[in-house]
């Protein structure tokens, strides 16, 4: 390609003549993807955690490991079976996904607390689609069959986004959204098992949670034998519980024997009333083949179910409407228990890898024929408690999972129904947030309070899924309107003193009470110098709010350049009524000053974008008209070479005159001259001399017509933004005299401008 040509296609797409060094997309991908090869090797170890600490594995951690395991694994049968109740599935369903789900996720686990298996919001889940199908299709599918097809379609799905390190997808639903929703879910569960903790039928215990409320209260006079074990279970559940932490305060050596007693009322409880279920009802059966109270009945021995799932398309189309909604719960429940646990336990977790887990274990289980599967609360929290040292605890509970499907399945048979659902309202009861908690999101954000609040209602007075998707609705609302509608101070001085020095500091003209003394005087800058600080990132949705509100400012503390009071109304433009009768006379205005510098505090602002450097370049024409003069924009604490680059290449930060300045960056319709007038032409920017725009920057010296860099003192030099020793040189880049390391330099640099520039005011066309 020749010189001529490239000389032209430069001229086409606008090259700078003059290039400032700013980072190149060059930079980037050299920096992004320096040896694909280590990275593609390293991204494939990270998929299997396992490798990095079973070589360094332990007897120390085997005995923890064996205890938590055993412990969990016995507490996690009764409760596998019970959470299968409330999805509608066999008992013996739970159980393979507990197996799969403990054993499965020890390979890919980056938590060692975590519990896998049936949880009571999923399993909700699971029984309101397979009511959904029923609904829709009715006796085409199974309920195992749609289970099963959920957690293959969900396991996929969140495998995908964990293998494309996607996982901080979850980060946009904040903590009190979850807790909302989940404590909604609760509340739901607890209140559909409490017809059968009574023994209570005649109606649909999946309906909206007040309605199953007032039925159950409707249906108190049919209560039945089963409440006799249901509520003597549940009531000895919370008495054992509460007695023991009693002793365990009273008698603190011996409290670790209590806990495990403690932990062990699950299946204690299970065992008392299955033998009490057995002794009353064994010779109690009805010819047509029923018991006083209803019982588990049989459970299969084994897997039963075990080999490649039946995955139909057809499904797959009908469940495509609640697929998203199983998915949140799915990752969401998970990534939340295992952060919560991770700051318990002082390290952190891998969202990306923790997806990966969860999407393994579900895809793995539907060849077990188990159901959705993930964090359990109170399984991990055992797990936790019980002095687990690694991942490898799930080893042990599957096989106190696979003694009982292969060794007790006889036993299960007499389980009475009632006192699972009391084991089932023990422990989601611990779901739903606490007073203290639901007070603390209203003392940290009274907004958020609302979304929980929300969350809560619409879960309790429709469905989950309601829930779930207006308490992340209303948390992105929240977050967009705090991007559109950001804070943002024009800022003063105050002079801090201490016992041997002193110096200045910037804060709001007009602090909020709470943050600062409000007796403390705040004093403006220098007149003619106004300083402005974002608190959110400068981006399209609240670029035109920082505009309108930099440019009222100025109209409102600064007076016109071109003294207007003599301009008759022919002259005047279309949209400038000039002064109203009655007004004040404009005269008074003459007492404020001319704007001739902005100060710009960008140690907020992250990222900014092509809108963002738009209405920079509109509030700079605005203010220069105002002014009817050049205004010096000044920019403190980039945080980004990105946002550097696209700050020079709107004109800012090198002392272009304005003449040679665009006024779009990167229009939408694209302009031509023969559009306009000459007048419009030869107005829409002020000429100035180009001199008024070069200077030295105090912070850098850079040497220009006005001054050079010899003119400033070695104090001076020391003061405004030199280092010094073998670091000698200045701070920031010396093509870039605008751009200032801290906001004081800034404002030293706009300060000694006005010292050294005639007033802007007399600048003539």
């Amino acid at each position: 390609m020749t010189t001529a040509a490239i000389e032209t296609g430069k001229r086409i797409i606008g090259y700078p003549e003059e290039k400032v060094p700013v980072v190149s997309v060059r930079d980037w991908v050299n920096k992004t993807f320096t040896d694909p090869l280590h990275t593609f090797v390293q991204y494939s170890i990270s998929l299997f955690p396992i490798a990095g600490w079973i070589a360094r594995y332990n007897l120390g951690w085997l005995g923890g490991d064996v205890v938590a395991g055993l412990t969990v694994g016995l507490v996690g049968v009764p409760q596998s079976m019970s959470y299968a109740q409330i999805a509608t599935l066999p008992p013996e369903y739970g159980l393979y996904s507990s197996f799969v789900g403990v054993l499965v996720y020890c390979f890919f686990a980056t938590s060692k607390d975590v519990n896998i298996g049936p949880v009571a919001v999923m399993s909700l889940t699971v029984s309101q689609i397979i009511r959904f199908v029923d609904q829709h299709h009715p006796n085409e599918w199974n309920g195992p069959q749609i289970a099963t097809t959920v957690a293959f379609i969900c396991g996929f799905i969140v495998l995908g986004l964990g293998l494309l390190r996607l996982g901080w997808i979850v980060e946009f639903i904040p903590a009190p959204a979850v807790s909302g929703f989940m404590t909604g879910s609760a509340i739901n569960i607890v209140s559909g098992q409490v017809p059968g903790l009574m023994g209570i039928t005649g109606f649909d215990t999946r309906a909206a949670t007040y309605k199953v409320i007032i039925n159950s209260l409707k249906g108190l006079p049919r209560t039945k034998l089963d409440a006799a074990f249901g509520l003597t279970g549940l009531v000895a559940l919370y008495c054992i519980r509460s007695g023991l932490q009693v002793l365990s305060r009273r008698y603190p050596r011996r409290a670790r024997i209590f806990f495990f007693i403690s932990v062990m009322r699950n299946g204690l409880i299970i065992i008392i009333l299955t033998i009490a279920s057995w002794l009353y009802t064994r010779h109690r059966r009805s010819h047509s083949g029923s018991y006083p109270i209803k019982i588990l009945g049989t459970v299969p021995r084994g897997f039963k179910h075990l080999g490649q799932p039946i995955i139909d398309k057809k499904l797959i189309g009908v469940l495509a409407p609640e697929l998203p909604v199983a998915t949140i719960i799915l990752l969401l429940e998970h990534i939340a228990i295992s952060k919560s646990f991770g700051r318990v336990n002082g390290y952190k977790i891998n969202p990306n890898q923790e997806l990966i887990a969860i999407g393994v274990t579900n895809t793995i289980g539907t060849l077990f024929g188990a159901y959705p599967a993930t964090g359990s609360f109170s399984r991990s929290a055992l797990q936790s408690k019980s002095g687990s040292r690694s991942p490898a605890a799930g080893i042990f509970s599957a096989l106190v999972v696979i003694v009982a499907l292969y060794g007790l399945t006889p036993a299960f048979y007499w389980i009475p129904s009632a006192g699972l659902s009391a084991v089932i309202i023990h422990a989601v009861a611990d779901l739903v947030a606490s007073p203290k908690q639901v007070y603390s999101f209203w003392r940290v954000s009274p907004l958020e309070f609302v979304i929980w609040l929300a969350a809560v209602l619409t879960t309790v007075f429709a469905t989950i899924e309601d829930g779930i998707y207006v308490s992340i609705a209303a948390s992105l609302v929240l977050l967009l309107v705090r991007v559109a509608r950001p804070r943002g101070h024009f800022l003063g001085k105050v002079t801090i003193h201490s016992e041997d020095a002193s110096r200045e500091v910037y804060v709001p003209l007009k602090p909020d009470s709470g943050v600062m003394n409000p007796h403390i005087k705040v004093h403006p800058p220098t007149p003619g110098v106004i300083l402005y600080r974002f608190e959110e990132s400068f981006l399209y949705p609240n670029s035109s709010l920082a505009n309108d509100a930099i440019v009222d400012f100025v109209k409102q503390h600064t007076r016109r350049g071109k003294d207007m009071r003599d301009i008759r109304s022919s002259d005047r433009a279309w949209n400038d009524p000039g002064p109203a009768k009655g007004a004040v006379d404009e005269s008074q205005d003459q007492q404020k000053p001319v704007l001739r510098a902005v100060v710009l505090d960008f140690s907020a602002v992250s990222h900014i974008d092509t809108t963002g450097i738009q209405s920079l370049l509109d509030t700079r024409v605005e203010l220069e008209r105002w002014a009817d003069g050049p205004v010096e924009f000044h920019f403190a604490c980039i945080l980004s070479p990105w946002i550097r680059r696209a700050l020079i290449a709107a004109g800012f930060g090198t002392g272009t005159p304005m003449t040679n300045i665009p006024q779009e960056i990167a229009p939408i319709v694209p302009v031509h001259d023969q559009y306009f007038s000459e007048y419009q032409i030869t107005t829409t920017s002020t000429p100035t001399d180009s001199k008024h725009n070069l200077k030295v920057d105090p912070e850098v010296g850079i040497e220009t017509p006005r001054t050079t860099h010899s003119t400033l003192s070695d104090s001076d030099r020391r003061s405004l933004g030199y280092a010094h020793g073998k670091d000698a040189g200045p701070l920031v880049p010396a093509a870039t005299p605008f751009f200032h390391f801290d906001l004081a330099a800034a404002v030293r640099a706009a300060e000694s401008g006005m010292n050294q520039e005639p007033t802007l005011g007399d600048t003539k066309d």
